[in-house]
């Protein structure tokens, strides 16, 4: 089954991006007008993440996002063929702040969230960093399919670090600097083990084991977002956001990267993954209130 795949998916990256932006177009149609994917999920996000945006408004906003996740889909199919000068043609991002921490002896953590086009961003990083390059990514659970998205990641010598079981898969690289990339707004699978911050106008449960290990080993943290250009153009724009983590109290890089990541995707409303159910988890503390840390179930 996985090389029918592999081999399907190949020929069709092998077309050229006018080409491909066609698919784009009738996937847009298929998923928008004609199956209406997650639309009432869409829309509800939308509603509570922008309530100043009339319903006319937040529409609007749906359809310019259906239109970008189907770029994102035959966007992440090119991976399989495109070559590093395809990449930094249509990839930007000044990696000046990770040049100089790995020259100072330093790993770091770049953090990211479901912006397109996360898949071009991370092979894009993996071409300008000769460090271990850690791609932290939760697995598929159809066994070809993620078959396909580990070999497409790994193109240019990512290492892939499972979120099930990061620990273990971390421990080959503790005593070396490497760069390790997280695309931290997942919903976690358990609420109680979650740090909780307020997110688009609701508190929203947080993965604590980005920050977790950033305290222990004191590595450095950087946040990134990834704008889009225009249609097959993107740039991304990272900062250095905690140098000295273990100087920082416990959920302050949490919260500091959901406020970081919201005012980026109100900048951009489109190109974040509404269709995500990312707010499975409900809050149960006190309105108004906040916790660093919570073991709420």
């Amino acid at each position: 089954m996985y090389y029918l795949l592999y081999i399907f998916c190949y020929l069709i990256s092998l077309l050229p991006l006018r080409i491909l932006y066609l698919i784009s177009d009738g996937l847009y149609l298929l998923l928008y007008h004609v199956a209406g994917y997650r639309k009432k999920v869409v829309l509800d996000n939308l509603s509570h993440a922008l309530p100043e945006k009339t319903a006319a408004e937040r529409a609007q906003i749906a359809r310019k996002y259906y239109r970008h996740l189907a770029d994102m889909m035959v966007e992440t199919l090119k991976l399989l063929s495109a070559n590093e000068k395809f990449l930094k043609k249509h990839f930007n991002c000044d990696l000046n702040i990770l040049h100089e921490l790995l020259r100072n002896g330093k790993s770091c953590q770049l953090h990211l969230g479901h912006r397109f086009n996360w898949e071009w961003a991370n092979l894009y990083f993996r071409l300008g960093i000769t460090q271990p390059f850690l791609v932290t990514y939760m697995p598929l659970s159809n066994k070809a399919a993620d078959r396909l998205f580990m070999r497409l990641r790994a193109r240019f010598g990512s290492i892939m670090i499972p979120a099930n079981d990061v620990q273990q898969a971390m421990q080959p690289w503790q005593d070396k600097n490497y760069v390790s990339v997280l695309v931290a707004d997942q919903n976690p699978g358990k609420a109680r083990r979650s740090y909780w911050a307020p997110f688009l106008h609701r508190m929203t449960a947080f993965y604590k084991g980005p920050e977790l290990s950033a305290r222990r080993y004191d590595i450095p943290v950087v946040f990134g977002d990834i704008v889009k250009v225009k249609r097959g153009h993107y740039k991304a724009f990272i900062r250095l956001a905690f140098e000295h983590p273990q100087q920082t109290t416990e959920g302050e890089v949490t919260r500091a990267f959901a406020a970081f990541l919201e005012e980026c995707i109100l900048q951009q409303p489109e190109t974040w993954t509404w269709s995500h159910r990312r707010w499975k988890h409900q809050w149960k503390g006190a309105p108004g209130s906040q916790l660093q840390g919570t073991n709420v179930s």
